[in-house]
């Protein structure tokens, strides 16, 4: 059987991660994600497909963040019709996220539009909609972890645990090929090791080529001692002696549930006491109701914690924001909050009415727990600007800015190479992809020179013949 495969994203950048696979007769993508960052990203996503959505058989999905799930109602919309493959965390994770995914389009399309009309310019229709996105939901079809399921004649799939978010994997692949088996890997985004909630990322012995993540393939994270250590600072230090707010920008999915694990934890462990935490993300705690329904996925650490919160409800007071008017009361608390809300990177949702509110306040922190993508607002933050723009309006960076790797859902470079040393033998070819430019040829670099794997850097768009 010949294969092909063409990155059409994630290569040689982190975001809009989907790849298209032509296994004889059988056409298929692994994820299919949006591109992220703004400007040259959202003219990648509004681009035409490169083959007519309706001739691709079926998807695999490695976990549902939207850099790896986002244009799934784009292709639906246009002709796809085929099964969607993930685990049973995922598809439940995308039944909330895609359909949110839909409304900020909308919304985005609706502001961008009222500009372009006090231009005398024409209307912008959103990259798709909300209806558009729940049309995508009877197509999931979920797998639970090691299950082998047979998408088309010759094809076997399999899910391993990612340990990156709930329900994350890396995808098994494995094609006949006359008397002979061939497997192809790909990793999906794999977590760090020691994460909280979710199990460590399984290892794979054996794979004739390997498509592997990069994110994180040039730094080491810190310890979790080292980085609890850093969070307690960061929320005693700003309740207690500054007297302000502490402001996360978490992703909905992954992220939330961690920041709310240690800080059960941190109150479990009687290092800190009478902490309120505000939610506002309608997203966030859909997913964590979600989390609580699949302790399938869980580490020992955590099954424990969740007894202890059981029997401990009120030690932890945990705020949810019901709407928009919980959401806008949050702007006029001046101390005293852990506020937790989307976008993770910064670039939409309620984060930014709280960075605008904050930010300029030297009693108050931001604290970020996630990678933050090229030309987003995170990443200007992350870097030490001075002055941001939110909404139109400059904003002065007074508030501290604590940057805290070791929460980081990706595996950093130790992890990743862990994990690629548990091959018995080389693959014949690996790709490395999910990752900078630079950082994924240092990495490829990496995994040639340490282990001996032929790696290399796949161009976007070009078609490799396996």
């Amino acid at each position: 059987m010949s294969v092909q495969i063409q990155f059409l994203g994630g290569a040689r950048e982190v975001t809009g991660s989907s790849i298209l696979v032509q296994a004889g007769r059988s056409m298929f993508l692994v994820d299919c994600g949006m591109f992220q960052g703004g400007g040259e990203s959202d003219r990648k996503n509004a681009r035409k497909f490169p083959v007519p959505p309706s001739s691709i058989d079926f998807v695999l999905c490695t976990h549902a963040h939207i850099d790896h799930t986002g244009l799934l109602p784009k292709i639906a919309r246009d002709g796809f019709r085929g099964p969607i493959h993930a685990t049973a965390a995922t598809a439940d994770l995308l039944r909330i996220m895609l359909p949110d995914s839909g409304h900020i389009q909308e919304r985005e399309a609706e502001w961008r539009s009222r500009r372009r009309k006090r231009a005398g310019r024409k209307d912008t229709p959103p990259l798709y909609t909300e209806a558009d996105a729940h049309a995508v939901l009877p197509l999931l079809s979920p797998v639970g972890y090691g299950e082998t399921v047979t998408p088309a004649p010759g094809i076997r799939a399999s899910f391993l645990d990612a340990g990156h978010i709930l329900g994350s994997a890396v995808v098994r692949i494995s094609f006949e090929d006359g008397n002979r088996e061939r497997i192809l890997v790909f990793s999906g985004d794999i977590g760090h090791r020691g994460l909280p909630i979710v199990r460590d990322p399984t290892p794979v012995e054996r794979a004739d080529v390997v498509v592997m993540e990069s994110t994180y393939g040039n730094r080491l994270h810190k310890g979790m001692e080292e980085t609890r250590e850093e969070f307690l600072h960061a929320v005693t230090d700003t309740l207690g002696r500054k007297g302000g707010n502490v402001v996360i920008p978490a992703f909905a999915v992954g992220r939330t549930q961690d920041i709310i694990y240690l800080l059960a934890d941190l109150t479990r462990k009687g290092l800190v006491s009478g902490l309120t935490v505000y939610i506002d993300s309608p997203l966030a705690i859909e997913a964590t109701r979600i989390t609580l329904r699949h302790p399938e996925c869980f580490d020992k650490e955590t099954v424990a914690v969740y007894e202890w919160r059981e029997k401990n409800p009120d030690a932890l007071r945990v705020v949810v924001s019901r709407g928009v008017e919980d959401s806008m009361a949050l702007n006029s608390m001046r101390g005293g909050g852990i506020i937790l809300a989307g976008s993770g990177m910064c670039e939409a949702g309620r984060i930014k009415h709280h960075l605008k509110h904050n930010l300029w306040r030297k009693e108050s922190s931001v604290i970020i727990v996630g990678f933050q993508a090229p030309r987003t607002l995170g990443r200007r933050i992350v870097e030490g600007a001075k002055r941001v723009r939110i909404f139109g309006e400059e904003i002065n960076v007074a508030a501290d800015v604590y940057t805290i790797g070791g929460l980081s859902a990706h595996a950093d470079r130790d992890d990743l190479l862990a994990w690629a040393g548990a091959f018995r033998t080389p693959p014949d070819k690996a790709f490395v992809a999910h990752g900078e430019e630079s950082v994924s040829i240092g990495f490829a670099g990496l995994l040639s020179g340490r282990f001996g794997w032929n790696a290399s850097v796949p161009y976007p768009n070009r078609t490799i013949e396996l």
